[in-house]
């Protein structure tokens, strides 16, 4: 106050306070706060006064590996918690959709992925060695993190975790190299999964699909995502030797199918023997189309020989076609042909058969004992596929065999 002199004091006086108390008061409570200059040191700027950016955090310790000199990887410091999002991408479809990314782990499953072009973006690993057992080309482009085994045990999936996970850009279909053999191996023969939703189910009939030499594998919205843990694990790497277009609705199916292909649709029910018509009006387990609550109708030879083929594809009174039945192991696989697989819950919908029904396709019965409810979607794929490769391969055989005939001179 002192420094303010008699003039200031004069002016902070308000009027009826002769001795200028209030504005004392006000001074006090509200101080003006003078700052002098001061040395870089001692500004306020100073790294030691403010928290750190992360740009200007010091970097994790960066090591090149012994086992593989070219390739440089970070230790993940404590409390690092890059390691934590593995949890979300595992668990969480939405975050893979709307980020783009998908969880690996094992050896097998992230060597395959490499091999048929999917981009790592994040590798870790609890020991060096486990860097030896993937293509060095391909893991430079990613960051690499070593991390406790501790953490990835605490964050895996596996009962027995092999020490390695990766973070992958969602492969595209398009994209993939797939393996040489498989390609070599390849059949007109496609496979439509509607409505699979276990998925130990869906990786055992993805794994299936590949081991039979399938062309390609749509799903269907309704699906459970082929990018799920357990899919990937049933599936030991067929997600990266045949591919997989997922999250389709029924009208765009047509359009990932091969000019004429014919659908047919996959049954278990023993009440709709070879030659026999039936309308589905529901949905029974292990992918069946289900027949009516009355007996099917079974036509005579002499009925069949004299049906019209356009009257398979009419529609029963539920407004469901009707489809011609045969036993699976009969003929039906010309190429190019697609079979259709439905989930053990909600079985094969409307919209298959009718897809089914358009393309003259057919409803292949697979004969059980009477008394048993119904087979496991995934084994009646595997059944349909292999028989389907038979068939295919036979006729493929027979065409090779008339070729070599000789020409009549």
């Amino acid at each position: 106050m002192a420094a303010l002199g008699r003039a200031g004091r004069a002016l902070l006086r308000p009027r009826g306070d002769p001795g200028g108390r209030r504005g004392v008061r006000a001074l006090r409570r509200s101080p003006v706060r003078v700052l002098q200059p001061q040395s870089p040191r001692q500004s306020p700027q100073s790294p030691r006064q403010s928290p750190q950016s992360p740009a200007e955090r010091p970097p994790a310790a960066v090591e090149r590996s012994a086992a593989a000199p070219g390739l440089w990887y970070e230790k993940a410091a404590p409390g690092d918690r890059r390691l934590g999002k593995v949890v979300t991408i595992a668990k969480s479809k939405k975050f893979r959709d709307n980020n783009g990314k998908v969880l690996l782990e094992g050896h097998r499953l992230i060597k395959d992925a490499l091999e048929a072009g999917a981009v790592p973006q994040t590798l870790f690993f609890s020991t060096v060695g486990h860097l030896k057992l993937l293509p060095e080309a391909e893991i430079k482009r990613a960051s690499l993190v070593k991390v406790k085994f501790e953490d990835i045990k605490t964050w895996s999936d596996l009962v027995t975790p092999q020490g390695l996970l990766g973070i992958f850009s969602k492969p595209d279909p398009a994209k993939m190299s797939y393996p040489a053999a498989q390609l070599s191996s390849s059949l007109p023969l496609l496979l439509i999964c509607d409505n699979i939703r276990d998925p130990g189910n869906l990786g055992t009939i993805l794994r299936s699909a590949a081991g039979a030499g399938c062309e390609k594998v749509l799903l269907t919205k309704g699906c459970v995502d082929p990018w799920e843990p357990k899919v990937l694990r049933a599936g030991m790497g067929a997600h990266f030797r045949v591919p997989i277009i997922t999250n389709l609705d029924w009208e765009s199916v047509p359009t990932n199918l091969p000019a004429g292909t014919q659908v047919c649709v996959a049954d278990n029910n023993p009440s709709a023997p070879a030659g026999t018509t039936s309308v589905p009006r529901g949905a029974d387990r292990a992918g069946s189309a289900p027949a009516s609550p009355k007996a099917p109708v079974k036509p005579s030879p002499e009925d069949l020989m004299l049906q019209p083929p356009e009257h398979e594809g009419e529609e029963g009174a539920a407004g469901i076609p009707e489809l011609a039945a045969q036993h699976y192991y009969e003929d039906w696989a010309r190429a190019p042909v697609a079979v259709v697989i439905g989930g053990e819950t909600h079985g094969l919908s409307p919209a298959a058969l009718h897809l089914a029904a358009s393309t003259g396709g057919k409803r292949l019965v697979i004969p059980v004992v009477p008394g048993v409810d119904s087979l496991n979607s995934a084994i009646a794929a595997g059944i349909m596929l292999f028989e389907g490769k038979r068939q295919l391969l036979w006729r493929h055989k027979q065409e090779d065999d008339r070729h070599k005939l000789p020409v009549p001179g």
